[in-house]
């Protein structure tokens, strides 16, 4: 196995000067937030109170950064060794997903300023659902960097600090496993507390439970989405016979999950209700198909699969846990007639500015730093070829 180097190459290209630009204007629109106000550039009100960035930013966000977590229930609970080349670029993005989402949450605050307080004991409430999340995902940001930081150490030859550092790493990759868990399932608990505010087709005492299975699920999937857009974006060898093992576990997550949720749905005497001719019954039946495609092009190949497949079975499991959490946060979501929300023109700039930024740091951080699995020795020109079937 070689180890991780940087990919090394021009950090000034086409696509990383959009990225900044997406980046510089989302800033203008943040300091107009910042200077005048949340008014000033967002749409939420009384009844709509999570908007596109905390939905987005934080309860997709944090999903999609959830690679990291996933690999690491993988490679150290199931001490499966084979996939540790996936650790790293899957940390890189859960650093950037949640340090995001964390901000995301100080722009969403009415009294920016006092964000600290969600730390401070004098101001907790500790049997508060959101101070939980609040703190968990605080908290794990700290770790994740911590875990990322053998990369940085290794960059700059501290060879003898990154060798202390791993006597105890141990101890932070088991809170890289515990605080996931907690505050993934957490954000199923926050919609628990609303009531009948949520759609019956959504609204169960198991939200916990989804949550956390499709965060799993969603973390597989990002993992395969980043190495194959890696591969094809840096022209590098392809890790299928790295990736094909995921699939089988993005299986099991997803048959766990969606045997789980219908069997709620009967139990509940709610599974008539989805074959309702109404707006939200086609948002559910969209939400469960993309939740079944990656079962249904995976499951036949198994054994030998198909990049292409595997890669848009990725895509369809990404897009699947994202609507899921829009629905069950904002289109199922009713606080009353008199309320309505469509995110502003610059929320929608922000968030697609953020997200600039992310993949705009993850590239030149993976040039720059030993992130990816080094390919000395390994042919790159394959990599202008279009995903065959192998």
């Amino acid at each position: 196995m070689s180890e991780h180097a940087p990919l090394g190459g021009k950090l000034v290209t086409p696509v990383t000067i959009f990225l900044a630009a997406l980046a510089a204007i989302a800033g203008v629109f943040l300091l107009i937030r910042f200077v005048f106000g949340i008014g000033a550039v967002a749409n939420i009100n009384d009844g709509y109170t999570w908007g596109i960035w905390v939905v987005y930013d934080v309860v997709i966000g944090t999903g999609l950064a959830c690679g990291g977590y996933a690999m690491a229930i993988l490679v150290y609970i199931l001490n499966k060794g084979q996939y540790h080349p996936l650790v790293r670029p899957a940390l890189l993005a859960s650093v950037f997903g949640y340090s995001l989402g964390g901000f995301a949450v100080i722009v969403d605050l009415g009294r920016w300023w006092n964000f600290w307080h969600i730390l401070s004991p004098g101001y907790s409430h500790l049997d508060s659902v959101m101070v939980e999340v609040a703190i968990c995902i605080a908290l794990y940001i700290a770790v994740l960097w911590i875990e990322l930081s053998p990369a940085f150490l290794e960059r700059l030859g501290l060879k003898d600090a990154k060798r202390k550092l791993g006597r105890v790493l141990f101890v932070f990759i088991a809170l890289g496993i515990l605080l996931p868990s907690m505050h993934q399932s957490s954000l199923g608990s926050l919609l628990i507390i609303i009531g009948n505010q949520l759609d019956a087709r959504w609204q169960t005492v198991l939200l916990p439970l989804l949550f956390l299975l499709s965060a799993i699920s969603l973390g597989f999937s990002v993992v395969i989405f980043e190495a194959t857009a890696a591969s094809e974006g840096f022209r590098r060898p392809r890790e299928t016979h790295i990736l094909s093992g995921l699939s089988v576990a993005l299986i099991a997550v997803l048959g766990l999950y969606l045997g789980i949720r219908f069997v709620d749905l009967a139990m509940r005497g709610e599974l008539g209700s989805v074959f309702a001719a109404d707006f939200l019954s086609v948002m559910f039946w969209i939400e469960i198909s993309l939740f079944v495609l990656p079962i249904v092009l995976l499951l036949p190949s198994a054994r030998r699969v198909n990049p292409r497949m595997l890669f848009i079975s990725a895509v369809s499991m990404m897009l699947a846990s994202a609507l899921y959490r829009v629905d069950a946060f904002l289109v199922a979501y009713n606080p009353g007639d008199e309320f309505s929300y469509f995110p502003a023109i610059p929320e929608m700039f922000i968030t697609v500015g953020m997200i600039a930024f992310e993949v705009l740091a993850y590239i030149l951080l993976v040039r720059r730093f030993p992130i990816l699995q080094g390919t000395h020795g390994q042919p790159r020109a394959a990599m202008s070829r279009p995903l065959p079937a192998e």
